[in-house]
């Protein structure tokens, strides 16, 4: 089994320090993304690696990026504020580099800035291995060709997903309204609000890739 590593954002709207807590079970790393820091500290965490330009950040997560740096009590990647790519894309990279085609569970990155969750999405239909979403409203997935999420014990809940690449293509089982190897646009709204009736359920990225989300 490969690693699994907690990735927290920053993300103007975090999930809450309990939601943070859980998603960091099972995990064997715990890396903040900028001001993703605060986060992991709200939830009493230990920081791995901090990846960021510290732009964002309290003036404690400063200081104790500082105090990193100085004393080396956690790793830090410092980045300059003017750089082309997103502290998660770098953070990705730097992730990749220690912890190669880990599972991903990803918090506090999909809420208050449309711009940046679609980057988000972009960055993470990209990386090597299996992504987990946990955010405090909803959990979810992001599939490549041939990966499949199973979920169980959630009849009546709702079920969301968007294709993210063209000539993608989905089935799902389980459903009110059900898929067999389904084409679907990149980003078109198909998936939107569909409901769980069977446990468990399936869906399986046939072809392409996929966000998918289960609701609270």
């Amino acid at each position: 089994m490969g690693a699994r590593v907690l990735v927290v954002g920053g993300s103007p709207q975090g999930a809450s320090p309990e939601v943070v807590r859980r998603a960091a079970q099972g995990c064997d790393a715990v890396v903040a993304v900028d001001r993703g820091l605060d986060a992991v500290l709200a939830a009493g965490l230990i920081c791995d690696l901090f990846c960021g330009d510290a732009d964002t950040v309290s003036a404690e997560g400063a200081a104790l990026v500082a105090r990193a740096v100085a004393e080396g009590c956690f790793e830090v990647e410092r980045y300059d504020p003017h750089k082309d790519f997103t502290d998660l894309s770098l953070a990705l990279r730097a992730i990749g580099a220690r912890w190669p085609g880990a599972t991903l569970c990803a918090t506090c990155l999909s809420g208050g800035r449309p711009d940046h969750l679609l980057g988000v999405l972009g960055r993470l239909v990209s990386w090597g291995g299996a992504v987990e979403i946990v955010e405090d409203a909803f959990r979810g997935r992001v599939l490549r060709a041939g990966e499949t999420w199973g979920i169980e014990g959630a009849r009546g809940r709702t079920f969301s997903f968007v294709p993210l690449a063209p000539g993608t293509r989905v089935s799902l089982a389980g459903m009110r309204w059900n898929l067999d190897d389904a084409p679907v646009g990149c980003l078109s709204d198909l998936g939107i609000s569909n409901v769980v009736e069977d446990s468990p359920a399936r869906v399986a990225c046939d072809f392409g890739a996929i966000a998918c989300w289960l609701f609270d």
